[in-house]
């Protein structure tokens, strides 16, 4: 009776401590089993499975629990999704990290397999069951080309057609004609967007090019064909005809099949071909008056997320800001592979994000004092990082920003990122936008390389009094941007932002602009009012390092600015200068004899 008592009493004890391990760490790798316990030595293989479990041990806890996932890749085919109403007030942390060392991706990709090579020397394969569009294709971790023509530049535009929206005329010869059941698209670059729209028909005797839907946003008379540059700059994607070149790639929306044309030593079977599935990566979602709170990304890679334009094409606006098609009551956005609504000191840190359609992280409405730190961004067809939210969202009948502006995403911050090569897809997209927010600060991060603009903050043309307040843009380093579109910089600013302050960032290498209108180190837009622009380095710009356009009163102090020859230090459009207020800037132009050792001296200290 004693052993009975003995073996029941250690039976009981090794249970209890069995239910406690798995409560507070469940474990996950691609190799595991769903029907496991979660534990290290027989984890789960998927993690939705994971988060199930969390979500039934914090019912009953409120210690903090993590998902721990084993090096390798794990494959979702919709986004992870946590609410804060599974949870029940659950006041604990939820982390997501790695178990053990080693790269730890979260693809929503799915592997192209069983190619075969056609008569044309063109590797070819049917596209996995399920899928029925394809917008994006990885070789490796390279980002492989949408077949296009031509391969590298632009053509011209000869002339707008009648309505300069829906047709136009080109050069003969410009292009080989493209089948129109293979669904061709023309992209037209506006100076700081682009549109991206289905061809309907093309007439070689007239040299005439017709869109199946009005180019440019709609509603905004300046998105016509001919009112940017004289001869406005396009390309065409999306044909066989197009596929001459290593690593493009057609996608044959009839056939469902994929053509790749590779290097002669590379065989497709031997290396990971990825198009992106999910619609989106992680989902957080709260509710207004019950925020989700403390959940936590660490050391994680996430890959491969899927964004469909819509039917006939997209036109963007600015910053991934696009015409809703059919028409609706407000703009647009290109969504992000991990968003988040109405959350509180959730964290991503030391993650990656890359190889993504849409845009990579959004931190939007109602979120507050959520961080980003030490985590980098590449290869993104939009936006890098996001943070708030725009104008158009209603509430009570009304704007949100005036019914409820204490709805604004506030406090949150971003550090010590590395955010480039975004906007592969969308050139009008940016490293980091920042719409209306409030006490946003971005500090000490790296962004370069970007078509357009590096830093964008503000969503309101004009200084009408908004929640946005008390935003600090602080020490970053933003270089080589602008080299696609125009009329950005390397920060862009607009609106009512009283105590923002641009202070101690070095910027440089802005490109001569591509399109009609200049761009700058920083471009301070309509109604930037009641911002001090402090202690920044800028050189190597093309034109002006400093551009006020219909800005009101500001101050401009301490800014260490270099200048080519004959380029003002400041721009004035449509701003009074004297609303500028100028404390003891540094000006440098190319023909001072010291120039190159001061700006060497001045980017010593900036470092």
């Amino acid at each position: 009776m004693n052993l009975i008592n003995s073996k029941t009493i250690y039976i009981c004890f090794f249970l209890i401590n069995s239910l406690f391990a798995v409560g507070s760490d469940f474990y996950v790798s691609p190799s595991g089993d769903d029907n496991n316990p979660g534990t290290r030595k027989s984890p789960f293989a998927t993690i939705e499975k994971a988060l199930e479990s969390v979500i039934r041990s914090a019912a009953n806890s409120n210690s903090d629990h993590f998902i721990l996932l084993a090096p390798g890749q794990h494959n979702i085919i919709n986004p992870l999704t946590i609410r804060s109403s599974d949870f029940n007030g659950y006041s604990g942390k939820l982390v997501f990290k790695p178990s053990d060392n080693g790269e730890v991706v979260v693809s929503g990709g799915v592997k192209l397999t069983g190619w075969q090579r056609n008569d044309n020397g063109l590797w070819v394969t049917d596209l996995p069951s399920g899928v029925i569009n394809v917008r994006e294709l990885f070789i490796g971790h390279k980002r492989g080309i949408r077949a296009r023509h031509p391969d590298e530049g632009y053509l011209r535009i000869k002339k707008a057609g009648e309505d300069r929206r829906t047709s136009f005329f080109f050069n003969e010869g410009d292009f080989p004609i493209p089948a129109i059941e293979e669904q061709p698209e023309v992209v037209l670059l506006h100076d700081w967007s682009l549109s991206r729209i289905k061809i309907k028909e093309i007439s070689p005797e007239e040299n005439r090019l017709i869109t199946a839907d009005s180019i440019g946003a709609k509603g905004i008379a300046f998105f016509n064909i001919d009112n940017w540059e004289p001869d406005p700059r396009y390309f065409l994607e999306n044909s066989r005809v197009f596929l001459n070149i290593d690593n493009e790639w057609f996608y044959d929306r009839s056939e469902g099949i994929v053509l790749l044309k590779l290097p002669e030593d590379l065989n497709p079977n031997d290396i990971d071909i990825t198009i992106p599935l999910s619609e989106g990566l992680v989902r957080l979602t709260g509710q207004e008056n019950y925020l989700l709170k403390n959940v936590h990304f660490e050391g994680l890679t996430f890959r491969h997320s899927f964004w469909a334009i819509p039917k006939n094409g997209y036109c963007g606006i600015q910053a991934c800001h696009f015409d809703p098609r059919p028409a609706g009551s407000g703009w647009s956005v290109v969504p992000a592979a991990f968003y988040a609504e109405w959350t509180e000191n959730c964290k991503v840190s030391k993650c990656s994000f890359e190889n993504l359609g849409g845009s990579g992280l959004w931190y939007s409405t109602g979120c507050r004092n959520c961080l980003i730190e030490d985590s980098r961004f590449s290869d993104i067809s939009g936006n890098g990082i996001m943070i708030g939210e725009g104008r158009d969202r209603e509430v009570n009948g009304d704007k949100w920003w005036i019914s409820s502006p204490e709805q604004v995403a506030s406090g949150n911050k971003i550090e010590n990122c590395i955010v480039s090569e975004c906007g592969q897809q969308f050139s009008g997209a940016v490293g980091i936008w920042c719409g209306l927010t409030a006490e946003t600060v971005i500090k000490g991060n790296e962004v370069h390389d970007l078509p357009y603009t590096g830093v964008s903050i503000g969503w309101m043309w004009s200084p009408v009094a908004t929640p946005c307040r008390e935003n600090i843009i602080d020490d970053n380093h933003i270089h080589h941007i602008m080299k696609v579109l125009s009329d950005g910089g390397g920060i862009y600013m607009l609106g009512l932002q009283p105590g923002s302050r641009i202070t101690g960032n070095r910027i440089h290498d802005v490109s001569l602009n591509a399109g009609r209108a200049e761009s700058n180190g920083m471009f301070l837009d309509e109604g930037t009012t009641d911002v001090g622009v402090v202690n920044n380095l800028i050189y190597n710009i093309a034109k002006s390092p400093l551009r006020f356009h219909k800005a009101t009163t500001n101050l401009v102090k301490g800014n260490y600015l270099f200048c080519r020859d004959g380029i003002q230090p400041v721009r004035y459009n449509n701003t009074k200068e004297e609303d500028i207020k100028k404390v003891d800037n540094k000006i440098f132009t190319e023909s001072d004899p010291d120039f190159h050792k001061n700006l060497t001296k001045a980017v010593e200290r900036w470092r």
